[in-house]
């Protein structure tokens, strides 16, 4: 055991008593100490009953006969963080999570590690985490909040704001919808970023089947965390570690599972993150050949009008699993932490589909192709990325007049002061991994285009990236990012930006001559990093096309 570093031997007499300090007992030592992560905390509603969670997780690893020791890590709500400067640090934030538990399990020498994430970059940097450390691992997520009334969701209060702003409803009808869109705990209810995350968590093998949508308030959720610390100490038994479960086979699972969901464009950042701390490629190539033969089969808020825990009941992911095994698209033999196959774990879940609105029969999905597509063009030499199965039909092929904005901060504000009209290509740039830094979310403006009546005829490009809720013609990652010398940074106000997302093309309607004069000519806008934090991103991260990761040194 990797802990008995700390607990046996005569030399390890001062380790022992520290860990008499804590009240450990001597029988306690000589069983295998469990590290449990746990992200709760009091200003995310997605952790905020995590300590729950973290307590049943404990009481299934005693169960099992093993020590548990629990450990914190910081998590940023990106809903709180949206549209001002704090979305700067949302994005970093999943490296140093992903660090900070690297070395408190290299400190102290856990003998394996169950993880409790539930918010957007926490899922996966406790994901990187695990395969970065390769001791076993489960990841066991707090679960997803419960719709608002009238169907509502944060998307519908963001969306508001637009609607208040042009006078299609009241202030006070605005005020009561914040106050019961988000009825309780639990991560947003649309297949958001943190959703997205943790279906996705289930299908590369790292969580237990219902980890993405069994809701956080019911004790189904409080029973899979104590199966969770059980499952961890068998996995202990057996030898079986994360890189053992995630191979290729894995990858493929992955992006295929991502594409029938329709997932957060977000997850196209960190599932080659994730993937690389396995040494596995995943490049956005992958991801739009998959897509190509990946059908539809559901449409999630904002993508249609259904939420998870309708998702949950409708089945679940092991029920959208069963449908994609129809047509062979998924490797069944590929093995997850239950000790199981995949296959093996839909057999015995008897997996089926018992809504066939919310989860669409394969040979009747929304769209044959999967919900994310990467474009590419003279815009975009290194890609794009666009949530596909949340554009409107009319928005699939446009050309239309470039505006063009620093910000995030003064696109929003010619959005809201009625400066952007019908057929305007909206491109706010400088805001990509290097140059926000930290690649801000862009769902306040995407909310406002939709809030002001224009998501049917606005489409808007960012070398940012934005919130799995939003919907629209929005295409993010544009890559290489303005800060790099990229394309965006070239464009003009009235430049023609010719978007064809079938044809998967994105481009600048500008003579290659006219555009070298003007790179030439360039100058990059001086802005200046106060923090030192974001200083150091800036000079480290990589690429958006590489999953904003840092660079190896």
């Amino acid at each position: 055991m990797r802990s008995k570093q700390m607990t046996h031997g005569l030399e390890k007499a001062p380790h022992r008593s520290l860990l008499y300090a804590l009240g450990l007992t001597r029988e306690e030592m000589r069983r295998p100490i469990v590290g449990v992560c746990n992200s709760a905390n009091e200003i995310v509603p997605g952790h905020i009953h995590l300590d729950t969670i973290a307590k049943a997780v404990k009481e299934g690893v005693r169960m099992a006969g093993g020590t548990p020791l629990e450990f914190p890590v910081i998590g940023v709500c990106d809903g709180l963080a949206m549209n001002h400067e704090g979305m700067h640090f949302s994005l970093p934030s999943r490296e140093i999570i992903a660090d900070s538990i690297e070395i408190m399990a290299s400190a102290h020498p856990f003998d394996a590690l169950v993880l409790i994430p539930n918010c957007d970059k926490v899922v996966p940097a406790m994901l990187m985490a695990a395969l970065r450390l390769n001791i076993p691992a489960v990841v066991v997520s707090g679960g997803p909040m419960l719709a608002g009334s009238g169907n509502s969701d944060l998307i519908t209060v963001f969306e508001s704001v637009g609607r208040a702003k042009r006078g299609e409803i009241s202030a006070d009808e605005l005020d009561a919808l914040e106050q019961c869109a988000c009825p309780g705990c639990g991560s947003c209810s649309g297949m958001f970023t943190a959703n997205s995350m943790n279906c996705l968590a289930e299908t590369i093998g790292l969580a237990l089947p219902g980890n993405g949508t069994i809701p956080a308030v019911t004790a189904e959720r409080v029973r899979l965390a104590k199966t969770a610390g059980m499952r961890v100490m068998d996995l202990l038994e057996k030898g079986l570690r994360p890189r053992d479960i995630v191979t290729e086979k894995s990858v493929a699972n992955a992006v295929t599972l991502d594409m029938a969901l329709g997932c957060s464009t977000n997850t196209v950042l960190h599932l080659p993150a994730i993937f690389g701390e396995a040494g596995l490629a995943l490049t956005l190539d992958i991801f739009d050949e998959v897509s190509s033969r990946t059908p539809n089969l559901c449409k999630l808020s904002p993508a249609g009008p259904h939420h998870i825990d309708q998702l949950h009941r409708a089945g679940g992911i092991p029920a959208v699993m069963s449908e994609l095994a129809k047509r062979d698209l998924l490797h069944l033999d590929a093995m997850t932490v239950t000790g199981q196959s995949l296959g093996e774990n839909l057999r015995d879940l008897s997996a089926v589909v018992r809504d066939p609105e919310v989860i669409r029969p394969i040979d009747k999905p929304y769209s044959p192709r999967g919900g994310i597509a990467v474009l590419h063009g003279s815009l975009a030499p290194d890609g794009a990325v666009v949530k596909q199965s949340a554009v409107a039909p009319e928005m699939m092929r446009r050309t239309g007049p470039a505006r063009v904005f620093d910000s995030e901060a003064l696109a929003s504000e010619a959005i809201l002061g009625g400066a952007i009209h019908p057929g305007d290509v909206i491109i706010i740039r400088y805001e990509g991994p290097r140059g926000g830094p930290g690649m801000r979310e862009m769902l306040s403006p995407t909310a406002n285009i939709a809030g002001m009546g224009l998501g049917e005829s606005v489409a808007l490009i960012t070398d940012g990236r934005f919130s799995g809720g939003t919907r629209g013609a929005a295409i993010g990652h544009v890559s290489p990012e303005a800060a790099d010398g990229g394309p965006m940074a070239l464009v003009r106000e009235g430049d023609l930006i010719e978007i064809d997302i079938p044809g998967r093309t994105l481009n600048l309607l500008v003579e290659p001559a006219e555009l070298e004069a003007r790179r030439k000519a360039h100058v990059p806008p001086a802005r200046e990093i106060a923090s030192p934090l974001l200083r150091r991103y800036s000079r480290l991260v990589q690429s958006a096309a590489q999953g904003a990761r840092y660079k190896d040194e």
